[in-house]
């Protein structure tokens, strides 16, 4: 988008449980510094996940936020006026991307699975995201022999992941609204990462960078736990031929133990705070002083 138009920010939450105080901190910035930049907001339900997706926490979703006092100006034109866009929708696009990214070698066929991975890097307990892709099906001359089809359309191949090559060595630099100046390493702070799974559906890092950049959005506006992947997004804007948005990271809401809140946090859920009485007032006082 053009500096000279309007700034487009956007809420992107999963369907996959109740929204808690986390999530308000994050869409509440979100809200404030688009109305403080006379912005529009486009709101995203991000329900890739369809095993944990369910309709109930779409309608508790857009039911919360409303409570809570946000409003967003832009969405699809079915619906009805505060209907979210919908990701899973939006599938065509995604394949699209990696099709782009297939045809410039910039990703490579991957049959690992999880335990694979693990076994490879001898740490059983570490997460798919913070473990280095030790490099087992890593592109070195062309593509492998696939599995399956005519290997005309390669994307469309059953049973495969597609993974990122990133370059080895490259520190990745952005300015971060909250944060400051960040610099990560690919191949030190993070290796080759999934962009489609192999249950045929894009993964996160994919999805987001496709939506976000149709979608027109110029400020991204999220969880500190995100600060790595938009190291592996700025990677795909730059192999797609695209400019990034900027990025504002929010410090995380914690439990009365220290521990992040997660959707498991059943009593910090929106929901269930309105149940116990709190109003939105209450409530973004404290997300705006803790």
């Amino acid at each position: 988008p053009s500096s000279l138009s309007p700034p487009v920010f956007r809420f992107a939450p999963s369907p996959n449980g109740y929204l808690h105080l986390g999530h308000a901190r994050t869409f509440w910035t979100a809200h404030q510094r688009a109305k403080g930049q006379q912005g529009t907001l486009v709101l995203r339900s991000e329900d890739l996940d369809r095993s944990r997706v369910r309709e109930t926490f779409v309608e508790a979703m857009i039911e919360d936020l409303h409570w809570f006092g946000l409003d967003w100006q832009e969405g699809p034109d079915v619906g009805g006026p505060f209907a979210p866009y919908i990701q899973s929708q939006r599938l065509g696009l995604h394949r699209k991307t990696l099709d782009q990214l297939i045809g410039q070698k910039y990703v490579y066929p991957c049959r690992c699975s999880r335990r694979d991975i693990l076994a490879a890097l001898a740490a059983p307990h570490a997460d798919d995201e913070d473990a280095l892709y030790p490099g087992t099906c890593r592109l070195k001359d062309g593509f492998p022999a696939l599995p399956s089809g005519d290997g005309t359309n390669p994307s469309e191949q059953t049973k495969v992941a597609w993974r990122f090559q990133v370059p080895e060595g490259e520190s990745v630099r952005f300015l971060d609204g909250h944060y400051g100046e960040q610099c990560f390493v690919a191949g030190r702070d993070f290796g080759d990462f999934v962009v489609w799974r192999n249950d045929d559906t894009p993964a996160y890092q994919l999805a987001v960078v496709a939506d976000d950049h149709a979608m027109g959005i110029t400020e991204v506006v999220r969880g500190a736990d995100l600060l790595l992947s938009t190291a592996r997004q700025i990677l795909l804007y730059r192999a797609l031929g695209l400019e990034p948005p900027q990025f504002y990271h929010c410090e995380l809401v914690a439990d009365e133990r220290g521990e992040r809140l997660a959707k498991r946090h059943d009593s910090m859920s929106l929901r269930s705070l309105r149940e116990q009485g709190k109003t939105p007032a209450e409530l973004r006082e404290l997300i705006q002083t803790e």
